[in-house]
């Protein structure tokens, strides 16, 4: 398979994460404009000095630096290019939503440690989490001044036509970009060989799954010829396919959840062990599967299948 498509270059970037890799594209054409950003960990830039040099450039020759989202693996050096000189774009809703996460760190790791305790976390393991989101907040240098992009805004990088579409679920304000010919920059909208993390964050969207699988079916309405995915692939074909895969594996965790709240009312938390059940998972990875179960179980309360109840910690009971 021929990865430089057109003037779209995947280039892996070493992460310390069980992906191992996230894929960021060049794009090089009239320019050269990167898509992503990996941490600010010393593999990660020296990955990319090596891919820029490969094209005679340096991080500052970049025309421009576009994040699909605020993950860490995506977003970590936006400030390292943007004190380079280089402007970094962001969706709008990514820099109203999103960016603050990184860049006003300690009221929202305090909201968080309140989420987490509302819905069940065991205080040892709050106390753990909280080392291992500091420790990911020390590899991360936000942008100072993003600029926004809109959802359907027709952008040139590169020289190149794409236009931007809002795919929220994986991230509040998460965007992919499509070419004229097809080809989709899609970040972790869809990913092969595993599923994107949907989770309920504090100060997340009301209903990230359902926004998750709406934005799957945009994709598939897109009809790309092939995406660029952030890990594993880089190139992912059979879009379609995929998507409707990755549907029907929520649509089996809900089963799962609503099976077992059958039994009783049960806490988030609670629920992630049993929907989760793998041993040795580290404390970032419990977080995920937390996050993600309660994601399903405010999908469940929005189609009226289930109840919070009023209470700290919150469990979950079935109506009817």
């Amino acid at each position: 398979m021929d990865l430089a498509l057109d003037g779209l270059h995947p280039l892996p970037v070493p992460i310390p994460y069980p992906m191992k890799y996230v894929n960021l594209v060049l794009i090089e054409g009239d320019g050269l404009v990167l898509v992503d950003t990996a941490l600010d960990l010393p593999d990660a830039r020296h990955a990319i000095e090596r891919g820029l040099a490969e094209r005679g450039a340096r991080p500052g020759d970049l025309d421009a630096v576009v994040l699909t989202h605020h993950h860490p693996d995506h977003y970590g050096l936006a400030g390292w290019f943007e004190s380079q000189g280089v402007p970094v774009y962001m969706l709008d809703v990514a820099i109203e939503r999103d960016h603050g996460w990184w860049s006003r760190f300690e009221p929202w790791l305090e909201q968080s440690t309140a989420h987490f305790r509302e819905h069940g976390m065991p205080e040892a393991f709050i106390a753990d989490l909280r080392e291992v989101m500091e420790a990911t907040h020390r590899r991360i240098r936000p942008p100072q001044n993003p600029r926004p992009l809109t959802d359907g805004e027709d952008v040139q990088l590169a020289g190149q036509w794409f236009t931007v579409h809002w795919t929220p679920g994986h991230a509040d304000g998460h965007l992919v970009l499509l070419r004229d010919d097809g080809t989709l920059i899609a970040g972790d909208a869809i990913l092969d060989r595993i599923t994107p993390n949907v989770g309920k964050w504090v100060g997340s969207r009301p209903d990230p799954l359902g926004d998750f699988l709406r934005s799957l079916e945009k994709i598939r309405g897109l009809e790309p010829r092939r995406a660029l995915v952030g890990h594993y692939g880089p190139v992912l074909e059979g879009v379609d396919a995929r998507a409707r895969e990755i549907e029907l594996h929520h649509k089996g965790r809900l089963r799962f959840l609503a099976d077992r709240l059958a039994r009783g009312p049960r806490t988030a938390w609670e629920l992630s062990l049993e929907l989760f059940p793998q041993e040795g998972l580290s404390t970032a990875q419990r977080r995920f599967a937390w996050a993600e179960t309660l994601a399903h179980l405010v999908h469940l309360q929005h189609l009226g299948q289930v109840r919070a109840l009023p209470e700290t910690p919150v469990r979950f009971e079935l109506v009817g």
